[in-house]
């Protein structure tokens, strides 16, 4: 009786999961370098448009890294100027998103950010963390987020002060219009929400005054209506076109608590004035109000009314410093509270 030799197994079947594997490699690497290279390409169209509409774009040293998951584009001494003078310099400055999701991008500043305001000056921005996301690149309007953690800001020598001196956060958000399909206006506006949590002001100035030592936090949301129109740019700043064109906030609504001071604060449409200046009435319903305004009055601010934040201060004082109705009314390029000329309006452009 002969012995059966025991049978044996094809090791082709053993190569097969690799081979897929190769195969799936190759083909993922290959739409790899085909994502990147049109990010890349994007870029640089988007850059010589700007370029071509007035904006200064300079950079260095730009790579596309991230392989295999990742599409990330960095870049050294990015420096952006708009046409109205408005500039933003990054040592570091990186946009990153999924490879399997190029909807979808965080930008990331590296080692802080200067800001140049026109006729003010330069303010650094440095942080714990400074980002922002963007998605939904293919609606009409796409959702963006900004967020600076524990930011501080330092003008630079010989620029105007900056009325903050460090916050715990500042976030800044924006979203398609939330309303029912077909509702006037919903395709061409935007929802905006604000917040800036516990900052403190530079000392002597007018936020440091309101707060009495302690801290400011407010949050502002707000619909923008004709926001196509803030897609173009001049000297003027990008909201000029906008107010030509009769653009308006409405739905103003939001919290303010500056030191022991409280406010909710409610508008239904506010605008620009020719000048940038804001125009129109918010009403506020205020707790213990004295504090603040009083504080704002003995601010060293060359800004503030002494004289209006004063009388403002007086009249508050007659009607307590309990909960009360206050109107702030912005016109002529002035705040009122009240009769009160207490600071200038605030300033879009």
């Amino acid at each position: 009786m002969t012995d059966a030799s025991p049978p044996r197994h094809k090791r082709s079947g053993l190569f097969a999961p690799i081979g897929l594997f190769v195969i799936v490699l190759i083909g993922w690497s290959i739409w790899w370098f085909v994502l990147a290279g049109q990010v890349r390409q994007q870029l640089d169209q988007r850059v010589e448009a700007m370029r071509a509409g007035g904006w200064d774009v300079t950079y260095s040293r730009m790579s596309t890294t991230g392989w295999p998951f990742r599409v990330r584009v960095a870049a050294e001494h990015v420096s952006v100027t708009a046409p109205s003078g408005l500039a933003v310099a990054a040592p570091q400055l990186a946009a990153e998103a999924n490879a399997w999701d190029p909807n979808k991008w965080v930008l990331i500043v590296g080692d802080g950010l200067v800001v140049d305001r026109p006729g003010k000056g330069k303010v650094a921005v440095r942080g714990q963390a400074i980002r922002a996301s963007v998605h939904g690149l293919t609606q009409r309007w796409p959702n963006i987020a900004v967020e600076l953690a524990r930011p501080e800001f330092t003008a630079h020598e010989g620029a105007e002060a900056f009325p903050i001196s460090r916050a715990e956060r500042v976030e800044l958000y924006v979203r398609p219009h939330l309303a029912p399909a077909g509702s006037p206006g919903v395709d061409t506006s935007v929802d905006v929400l604000f917040r800036l949590i516990d900052a403190e002001g530079r000392p002597g100035g007018p936020v440091e005054g309101m707060a009495r030592n302690g801290k400011l936090t407010a949050q502002i949301e707000t619909v923008i209506e004709d926001a196509d129109r803030l897609q173009g740019a001049d000297a003027a700043g990008v909201f000029a076109a906008w107010t030509r064109a009769g653009g308006r906030f409405t739905a103003v609504r939001g919290e303010l608590s500056a030191g022991d001071s409280r406010a909710t604060l409610s508008s239904d449409v506010l605008s620009a004035q020719a000048d940038g200046r804001l125009q129109g009435t918010i009403s506020l319903q205020a707790v213990k109000p004295m504090a603040a305004i009083a504080g704002l009055a003995q601010s060293g601010s060359g800004s503030v009314n002494r004289m209006g934040a004063a009388g403002a201060t007086a009249a508050a004082a007659v009607r307590g410093d309990e909960d009360m109705a206050l109107e702030l009314t912005f016109r002529d390029g002035r705040t009122f509270l009240g009769p009160f000329a207490i600071v200038p309006a605030p300033k879009l452009f």
